[in-house]
């Protein structure tokens, strides 16, 4: 008797959790207040904070540090091509004490001259809860070891592609007064990733993959405890590393 086709679209799931670390490039920063101000901060710098060691003091809360997670569907039975569902929980945090090129005006007055940037006296820009994009992926792994007996893979490469949308949960201060904004979809990202899939067993794998992409914050909120209707944008390049647990779910 034929057997009938599987005419599934989904032939198989994952699922997979970790951490990552990121490196940025500068980004100019223009931000739009209500009460005028309207200004412009020239090549800044920023940093990621991993929190890595929240994992041993506060192991029942996995989301401190800076983490991901992907859900996958694989499109064939051989299992080397799929779509990925990716969010990346990064921080990004402008540093502070740096000294940078402001121009716009500020408190009606037009401005244009180098200020340090100061939480107290000046200002605070971060997304550390954090800068999270959130894609679609495409996915391919290819085979480069196999078991002894070749039934299953033992280490694939794989890499990925995929773009998506910002949604961050921006802390900003402007002299002094703070606010930990809501979480809100402020603009897009595109990236490509790559490296390898160790499957210690059959369904079970370790992931590590390095990943560069664009992102763009077009309007993140900025407001503070005494001022609202906040927004700021600006354009970022990373580099991240990611290290994930995964499994397989036929």
């Amino acid at each position: 008797m034929a057997q009938k086709n599987d005419r599934r679209i989904i032939k198989g799931i994952y699922l997979q959790w970790g951490y990552n670390t990121e490196w940025y490039t500068r980004s100019t920063i223009h931000f739009r207040m209500s009460n005028g101000n309207d200004f412009k901060i020239y090549n800044v710098k920023a940093h990621d904070r991993g929190d890595y060691d929240a994992i041993i003091k506060e192991p029942g809360d996995i989301s401190i540090p800076q983490y991901n997670y992907r859900i996958g569907f694989y499109l064939n039975k051989s299992h080397t091509k799929a779509f990925e569902l990716n969010f990346d929980h990064a921080k990004y945090i402008v540093t502070d004490g740096q000294t940078a090129r402001v121009k716009g005006k500020i408190d009606g007055v037009a401005i244009d001259e180098n200020k340090k940037l100061d939480p107290n006296d000046f200002l605070h820009f971060e997304h550390t809860d954090g800068a999270n994009w959130l894609h679609l992926n495409y996915v391919e792994q290819h085979k480069l070891l196999s078991n002894k007996l070749n039934t299953r893979p033992l280490l694939n490469y794989i890499w990925k592609v995929g773009a998506g949308i910002n949604i961050p949960r921006t802390d900003f201060t402007w002299r002094g007064s703070r606010l930990n904004n809501d979480f809100h979809i402020a603009g897009y990202n595109i990236s490509t990733e790559g490296g390898v899939r160790y499957y210690l067993l059959k369904k079970n794998f370790f992931e590590g993959t390095a990943k560069t992409g664009f992102v763009h914050f077009i309007n993140a909120l900025t407001n503070t405890k005494t001022d609202k209707g906040n927004s700021a944008s600006h354009k970022i390049g990373y580099f991240e590393l990611v290290v994930t647990f995964g499994f397989d779910i036929n």
